[in-house]
């Protein structure tokens, strides 16, 4: 596997920081140029996310580790983004909710605990299904993928090393073949980095294929805080040509930025 190939830097520890600093920056700057290289995989996997959600289907990721964190991330940053129910987009990671801060050992090697673990969700062909596997060999995830391929779910995958078990079970695979790591198979590293920009990706491009943007401003976000109604407020400012004060009533008669824009026009 190439994410477990030997670093092209050495004797790190005789490095300054500088040089240390300066040599991650250098093989990060990769990461972008092999993600582009991934586009028309992304692509079909987005489209077939699209034409599930539309129907009704919910997002499913699972993964284990640095790879299921980044799955949980960017299922949670979707309602607050996009107002959708926090059930639209799920991120699983083996081990359940206590992984996500420490590592629970052996949780990622037992390959039928992924679909024990849809199931509490009612996973359904309905369903996009995503692993998430530096690796791409994972048995949590290959498991998961594999069971709920032979349910009928759509599978997709992103993983960082080519021809993987991981991809070997996914109508939809992503490979971002990122190589070596700057510390040897310190894959929270480049393959992580490559991984949440696919994520950002996925959901993104899905969500404004959904209808959640308008021009390129987040009209469906949640108001939960003071900054974010202020910048839903410049929003609607900038879309009907208004001062703050009557935006900032607009946005409190209506509850979202949305609907505000919606009611004037």
């Amino acid at each position: 596997m190439s994410t477990e190939s030997p670093s092209q830097f050495d004797n790190l520890e005789t490095l300054s920081t500088r040089e240390l600093l300066a040599g991650i920056n250098s093989v990060d700057q990769t990461v972008p140029q092999v993600v582009a290289g991934a586009l028309p995989q992304i692509e079909a996997l987005v489209e077939a996310t699209v034409a599930r959600l539309q129907r009704g289907g919910r997002l499913f990721y699972i993964g284990a580790g640095t790879s299921g964190r980044l799955g949980i991330l960017d299922a949670s940053e979707c309602p607050p983004t996009f107002g959708v129910p926090a059930g639209l987009v799920v991120g699983i990671i083996a081990g359940g909710d206590s992984a996500i801060r420490k590592a629970v050992e052996n949780a990622e090697d037992d390959p039928a605990q992924a679909w024990r673990d849809l199931k509490a969700y009612d996973i359904t062909a309905d369903d996009m299904l995503v692993g998430i596997a530096a690796s791409g060999r994972t048995p949590y995830v290959v498991g998961g993928l594999a069971i709920a391929r032979r349910h009928g779910i759509a599978t997709g995958c992103i993983v960082c090393n080519p021809a993987s078990a991981v991809a070997a079970v996914s109508d939809y695979p992503v490979e971002v073949v990122t190589g070596p790591e700057f510390l040897t198979g310190s894959t929270r590293m480049k393959a992580g980095t490559a991984q949440k920009l696919v994520l950002n990706m996925l959901t993104t491009a899905t969500m404004i294929r959904l209808g959640k943007v308008k021009g390129n401003k987040m009209v469906d976000m949640q108001l939960s805080n003071h900054k974010l109604v202020d910048r839903g407020e410049k929003m609607i400012m900038d879309e009907l040509g208004i001062q703050q004060e009557e935006a900032a009533a607009l946005l409190k008669q209506h509850g979202s930025v949305r609907a505000a824009i919606e009611a004037r026009r």
